[in-house]
């Protein structure tokens, strides 16, 4: 895949990051880190330039995170409801279990939009549950290009700064990730603790 990412990248350059970048939202397993890290290398080797790269290759990521919210705003959050009605005693789930997450969301999410598009997967996939709760679009936005933006200058520069070794950024990458994903396992993990005791403790 990285072959490919890289040969298109430097036929179209800006237009190939851009590209690139929406497609990576929407489609996850395209990995950011490979498209940012060899744009900000690419830029000592011909007329592109680092402000460029970042440019272009935010305006990719915040038209896929449209187009993921947009999805999300769809899924009407009455329908998950009554899925939940039908099938919750199944998953152990209650209306009002949605309700909370809904809330929680809505109290905290501008948040972590902005967190969480600065880690790889999670990046793209934050956007459906802020269309779901009905963020509003344009805090949605600003939230989602600040952090989007952040991410890419520091792996553009990266990449830059590398030069011919630009890959091996990815190494590193990945050791992030991992830490992240622990990261969001572990929280997972206590926010379940608290929730289930919680409603032992009101039932």
């Amino acid at each position: 895949m990285q072959s490919w990412m890289t040969d298109f990248i430097e036929q179209y350059s800006y237009l190939g990051i851009f590209l690139m970048m929406a497609l990576e939202n929407i489609f996850p397993p395209i990995p950011s880190e490979v498209i940012l890290t060899f744009g900000g290398f690419i830029t000592t080797q011909s007329s592109l330039t680092i402000t460029g790269v970042v440019i272009s290759a935010t305006a990719g990521s915040v038209l896929g995170a449209i187009l993921l919210y947009g999805i999300g705003y769809y899924v009407d959050i009455d329908k998950i409801e009554k899925i939940v009605e039908r099938w919750g005693h199944i998953l152990r789930i209650k209306q009002t279990d949605i309700q909370k997450a809904n809330r929680w969301f809505e109290k905290y999410g501008y948040w972590t939009i902005f967190l969480c598009r600065m880690i790889p997967l999670v990046r793209s996939l934050i956007s459906i549950p802020a269309g779901m709760t009905r963020m509003n679009l344009w805090l949605f936005l600003f939230f989602s290009t600040i952090g989007t933006l952040i991410w890419n200058f520091v792996l553009v520069w990266l990449g830059a700064i590398l030069g011919q070794s630009w890959e091996d950024i990815l190494y590193y990458m990945d050791v992030y990730s991992t830490i992240a994903y622990a990261g969001i396992g572990l929280g997972a993990a206590i926010f379940l603790v608290v929730f289930l005791t919680k409603r032992k403790t009101s039932s």
